[in-house]
């Protein structure tokens, strides 16, 4: 299965020069625990909810003058959208992440997907599966 079948496409994004202050309020009205950094419709960073505790909390940084240049991780790992659920669950594993921008052909960025929308596929999947197994067993 496509991971553009399984992504978010409201995807939240800033620009590199927001102030981590606003990403936070921005992450709170969303419900969303990251924001994609981008260069008009590149993703060139990603600053996560930990990112904010860790990197501007832990290090006492003033959050008002802090930009998400400042505390972003660089260089994101990405997706295409064609590729499947698999080579997502890769790529998480191998960069030790929970949160993949999906990028189209070009590189822009059209969603995102997460460790939690992965889950929630497999919770499906087993319960589908388990469906299958109960209609299929014989009546005593």
């Amino acid at each position: 299965m496509p991971v553009e079948n399984l992504a978010r496409s409201d995807v939240v994004t800033a620009p590199e020069d927001e102030s981590v202050q606003d990403l936070a309020s921005r992450m709170d009205d969303s419900h969303v625990g990251s924001v994609v950094i981008t260069d008009g419709d590149e993703p060139t960073g990603i600053v996560t909810d930990r990112d904010l505790a860790t990197r501007v909390l832990g290090d006492e940084m003033d959050p008002s003058e802090t930009t998400a240049g400042d505390v972003m991780s660089e260089d994101p790992a990405t997706i295409d959208q064609s590729d499947g659920f698999y080579k997502a669950t890769e790529l998480m594993s191998e960069h030790g992440i929970r949160r993949l921008p999906v990028c189209d052909d070009d590189g822009q960025l059209v969603g995102i997907i997460t460790s939690d929308d992965l889950n929630e596929l497999l919770a499906d999947e087993h319960m589908q599966l388990s469906d299958v197994i109960q209609a299929q067993r014989p009546e005593y």
